[in-house]
């Protein structure tokens, strides 16, 4: 791939924009010496001024979602792309969210632009462990951990059963809840049909990777053992 489009399609600027930035010597090697848009080198010796080129197609991010924030790139208020820098928004292919956090809810969030890695994660087939730690209105009656793994529980308006859920009671108001499945708000809804209501709820494993002490707000690029770890949990 030419440099100029590679340079783009990681959200420097359009192709005009990235020309540009060849013309000014704003693109260099490692050394410092500027490099020209016909030029070929590999993608980890680039800097765009002075700094390291973007990883390449095959982005995996792990973003520690503080609350107050929406899996959204178009929601009027403040949405998780605004924890990453302003460029990510614009590669191509798509930085996508990996599944959704609701806005009350902290944690771990994945994303990627790519497609096959992100429908591997969400498939059921996958099977992938997710697990909130849910701070409660009231206290637990310690009949919700039997109805959890019953795989019998029903949901409002839903047509099917959920599949059995895992729950470790912490305290009388504070539970660890680990599910295989996805459903729209479901955490929230479970605990509601039992009758109690999630004052906060925080993912802090997907898998078997973990959010590794990453503070609220801040983000990491995961490499392949962090993948591999993923899917071995």
């Amino acid at each position: 791939m030419k440099l100029v489009k590679l340079i783009a399609n990681l959200g420097y600027g359009s192709r005009k924009d990235v020309t540009a930035m060849f013309r000014s010597g704003r693109i260099t090697d490692a050394q410092g010496e500027v490099l020209y848009a016909d030029d070929k080198v590999e993608h980890d010796t680039i800097r765009v001024d002075g700094e390291p080129l973007d990883p390449p197609a095959g982005l995996v991010i792990a973003l520690n979602k503080p609350v107050g924030y929406t899996c959204s790139t178009k929601d009027q208020g403040r949405i998780v792309y605004d924890l990453l820098p302003p460029r990510f928004r614009l590669r191509s292919p798509l930085l996508s969210t990996v599944g959704r956090l609701d806005r009350d809810t902290s944690g771990l969030l994945l994303f990627t632009d790519d497609g096959g890695l992100l429908h591997r994660i969400v498939s059921p087939k996958a099977n992938l462990a997710k697990v909130y730690e849910a701070t409660l209105a009231s206290d637990l009656s310690g009949e919700e951990g039997a109805i959890f793994a019953s795989g019998e529980l029903m949901l409002e308006a839903e047509k099917t059963p959920l599949a059995p859920a895992a729950l470790e009671v912490l305290e009388p108001r504070r539970a660890r809840l680990t599910l295989t499945e996805g459903r729209y708000h479901q955490a929230r809804r479970m605990f509601a049909a039992v009758g109690n209501h999630v004052e906060a709820l925080h993912r802090s494993r997907i898998g078997g990777l973990t959010l590794h002490d990453l503070p609220g707000g801040q983000w990491r690029t995961l490499d392949s053992t962090d993948i591999e770890t993923l899917f071995r949990g």
